[in-house]
């Protein structure tokens, strides 16, 4: 990647994606397991289908828009969708 648009896109994504990691081990201090349920939509086939095709999808279409720094928001939002659709159960 030698946009120089992507150095700042993918630090903001990683601040983010660490905010994220965080606030669920702050979770799991006060509330043992809860990791586990937060992060449970990365165990479900459904659940990875939908991330891929959201990521492949978010991610083509934001590099036609706007290159390649939208790559890691495109991912962060892919993880966003397949945590939201996910049903437990």
């Amino acid at each position: 990647m030698t946009d120089p648009a992507a150095g700042p896109a993918l630090l903001g994504a990683t601040v983010v994606l660490a905010l994220l990691v965080i606030r669920t081990a702050v979770r799991e201090t006060k509330q043992p397991g809860s990791a586990r349920q937060e992060w449970a939509f990365l165990r479900d086939g459904r659940s990875l289908v939908l991330l891929l095709g959201a990521a492949a999808t978010l991610g083509t279409l934001g590099w036609i828009l706007s290159g390649p720094a939208s790559l890691p928001w495109a991912g962060l939002a892919a993880l966003l969708v397949a945590s939201v659709c996910h049903k437990e159960g």
